[in-house]
Parts: C-alpha cells; sequence; structure tokens
C-alpha cells in the first residue's frame, strides 16, 4: 500500500503562483512507476493535469502547459507540481495520484487526500 500526503495549496490572485507538493510512503511506495497531479472543478470530471510516466517522460494537460511545472525527487519519493500565472479557471481540488506494480501484472492507484486551489479573479 501506497500512502500520499499532499502539502500546498490555499487561496491567490489571479497571475499568482503556488505551489503543491506529494510525498509517498508505505510498504508498496518502492513499487511506484508513475505519479502525478490530478483535479477536479465542481460539476467537472477529474481531470490529469501533469504526471510522469513509467518511462520517465512528463505529461501535461493543454491548459497548463507553459505555466505549471512538475519536478519529483526519487530519492524523497516526493512529486511537487509548481504553478505560475494561475487563472481563476485552475480552481479545483488537487490530489495526487500514484501507480505502484502489485506483481503478476497488477498496478493499484493509490490517491491524496486532496488540497484545495482556489484563485481569485
Amino acid at each position: 500500500q501506497v500512502q500520499l500526503v499532499e502539502s500546498g495549496g490555499g487561496l491567490v490572485q489571479a497571475g499568482g503562483s503556488l505551489r503543491l507538493s506529494c510525498a509517498a510512503s508505505g510498504r508498496s511506495a518502492s513499487n511506484i512507476i508513475a505519479m502525478g497531479w490530478y483535479r477536479q472543478a465542481p460539476g467537472k470530471q477529474r481531470e490529469l493535469v501533469a504526471g510522469f510516466s513509467s518511462d520517465g517522460s512528463t505529461n501535461y494537460a493543454e491548459s497548463v502547459k507553459g505555466r505549471f511545472t512538475i519536478s519529483r525527487d526519487n530519492a524523497k519519493r516526493t512529486v511537487d507540481l509548481t504553478m505560475d500565472s494561475l487563472k481563476p479557471e485552475d480552481t479545483a481540488v488537487y490530489s495526487c495520484n500514484a501507480r505502484s506494480y502489485t506483481g503478476g501484472g497488477l498496478y493499484e492507484d493509490s490517491w491524496g487526500q486532496g488540497t484545495q486551489v482556489t484563485v481569485s479573479s
């Protein structure tokens, strides 16, 4: 099992910046193959914001490219999301996700508790 603890988030004015951090721990943390950040705004489906794939490549939602940067520290098992030039439409609950290999060709998704990001206009 993987536990994910998030920090950061809060209220910021449009054009401002925030940094989210996610730390993974637990018995299966060493089996994590991918990590990323998702968000869900009221009335909308959850979407991938940015993440590291199993091959180490990064993926970004089109809406955040050029504004958000995802980074990681493999030794500390953390993944951070730096969000610049924030817009009101970035307002959402942001959740950290980790996918770990559990053996036998099976994978497990773990989620953090979510952190609110609110961007005022």
